[in-house]
């Protein structure tokens, strides 16, 4: 799998760069660096690299800033957050901007890795598969193949994690979600009072995507105490 997947690497630090670069080649995949976001952001919209490595700290901008212009771009590749900041509020302004997952300096090569793996997997792993599949969720179209949702002749433009997310709420209709649950089927992350912000801010985000009044949710469902369920 590794061989066929690049990697947009943005970071300006470059020993930094040239330690992830030669970490990447050696587990297959094709690694591009660059060293500012704008530089980065033009490489991702004409290229489209499979995943993005997006330091937070860049001498042109946050890195939360050119996260949120490729969201608005269109761009729905995995985006993973390298960042500093341990702080809570940061990794959730990183979700909040787009991001799918964040990785706190300093980091092993080995966590970075996995967690790589992981996005990969789920945004051309087990969602791309299958020829046809279909889901419905009230008036929206999942096509599985194809990693797209529509209402009606309008596409819905999810990242790969939102997609994730809807297409685990469609697969159990009516059923009540926790956090708990969501997070392990989605992430894979472990239940704690921070991850259980990730789920809260990713099902807002995709409330604003897929509800027609967001602020009045009818598809998707908060069950106080207890997490969410969609209306099928």
């Amino acid at each position: 799998m590794n061989g066929t997947h690049t990697i947009l690497l943005i970071e300006d630090d470059p020993g930094i760069a040239r330690g992830l670069l030669s970490g990447l080649e050696r587990e297959g995949y094709r690694a591009v660096w660059k060293a500012d976001g704008q530089s980065g952001v033009q490489y991702a919209r004409d290229r489209a690299p499979h995943l993005i490595l997006l330091d937070v700290r860049l001498p042109d901008g946050s890195g939360f800033d050119f996260c949120r212009q490729m969201r608005a771009l269109g761009l729905r590749q995995p985006i993973i957050m390298l960042t500093v900041y341990a702080e809570e509020v940061d990794k959730v302004l990183g979700l909040e901007m787009g991001a799918d997952d964040y990785v706190t300096k300093p980091f092993s090569l080995r966590e970075l890795l996995s967690r790589i793996r992981a996005q990969l997997r789920r945004a051309y792993g087990e969602y791309a598969a299958g020829v046809g599949d279909l889901l419905y969720a009230g008036d929206l179209v999942i096509d599985l193949q194809r990693g797209l949702v529509r209402r009606g002749a309008q596409d819905l433009h999810l990242t790969p994690t939102e997609l994730r997310l809807l297409t685990y709420l469609a697969q159990n209709p009516n059923r009540v979600l926790s956090r708990a649950q969501i997070l392990d089927a989605v992430w894979g992350y472990e239940n704690t009072p921070e991850t259980e912000q990730v789920v809260t801010v990713n099902i807002r985000r995709l409330r604003e995507k897929v509800e027609r009044d967001p602020s009045d949710p009818q598809l998707i469902r908060t069950v106080p105490g207890v997490g969410y369920k969609l209306v099928g």
